[in-house]
């Protein structure tokens, strides 16, 4: 467990129940004071390692908010976050896209092909 340091890369995720998607937002140390580190989206964070168990093993605590956490980036958390971004586009679509008669053709056609429908 280390503090942190200029230019380390940070990610936070949010979610609105559990049935909402997990929002991922990244970012990274600008400044540091005695006790915080500052990111560039303004967040600032008690740099002093704490178990977290949220995402990571280890997390920063926001100050002011002991329970929201930021953790180090890792090539998990950049997928999981790639995941999640694609299921908010996908679903995002489907909210705004109005289908034609001939669209829901193909679409029922494609589901039953791949034994989907019903």
């Amino acid at each position: 467990m280390r503090k942190l340091e200029i230019g380390d890369k940070l990610y936070n995720v949010k979610q609105n129940g559990f049935a909402d998607f997990a929002r991922y937002s990244f970012s990274e140390v600008v400044r540091l004071t005695k006790t915080l580190a500052v990111l560039k989206n303004g967040i600032r964070l008690f740099n002093q390692p704490k178990v977290s168990y949220i995402m990571e093993d280890i997390g920063y605590a926001v100050s002011r908010q002991k329970g929201v956490h930021w953790h180090l980036v890792s090539l998990a958390a950049i997928r999981n976050a790639q995941i999640e971004n694609e299921k908010i586009a996908a679903h995002d679509w489907f909210e705004i896209k109005v289908f034609t008669l001939q669209e829901k053709q193909l679409l029922y056609q494609k589901f039953k092909e791949l034994n989907l429908e019903g």
